[in-house]
């Protein structure tokens, strides 16, 4: 995977992350979602996803895929805010790098700002063409711990971004 210029936040660097290897392999064994226990789907790719793994876009009607249900908020204290996700069938990378994941950058996207706990500061649409700029504003206006970057459309979790 190519490595892009790590994206700033008051000049420190920012770390976007798809899901754990572990918890995406544990989904492609047990077809079960891990939280919860829900059964898994497994299908042709109907849409462009994205793989909440390596962050990529599904090739439609090419791309296997599995659905299944994800919390995405890992504090103790954190509401639970479940809800379906896909990573691609076949294992692949987990997307962790310093910069915002090029097949996102032509998705409708939502940056949600969160303090520790799970508590919302901000959600902005930010639609088609998001850039780190844009969500280095967003912390920058927040100050918030991490973001979560969603679907414009449908409003279902994709990423996860920190600050260091």
């Amino acid at each position: 995977m190519e490595r892009a210029p790590a994206a700033t936040y008051a000049g420190a660097m920012l770390r976007f992350q798809g899901i754990p290897d572990s918890f995406a392999a544990e989904v492609r064994e047990k077809m079960i979602a891990p939280e919860y226990g829900h059964p898994a789907h497994r299908s042709l790719a109907q849409g462009y996803g994205p793989c909440r793994q390596c962050l990529r876009t599904f090739a439609v009607g090419r791309d296997e895929r599995i659905l299944f249900t994800y919390q995405p908020f890992r504090e103790p204290a954190s509401l639970p805010a479940p809800g379906p996700v896909f990573i691609h069938a076949q294992a692949c990378e987990r997307y962790d790098a310093g910069a915002l994941p090029p097949d996102l950058r032509s998705l409708p996207l939502v940056f949600e700002a969160y303090a520790d706990g799970a508590r919302l500061l901000a959600q902005e649409r930010v639609g088609t063409g998001a850039t780190e700029e844009m969500l280095g504003a967003v912390f920058e206006r927040t100050g918030a711990d991490y973001v979560h970057i969603r679907n414009g459309e449908v409003g279902c979790f994709i990423a996860r971004v920190n600050r260091p």
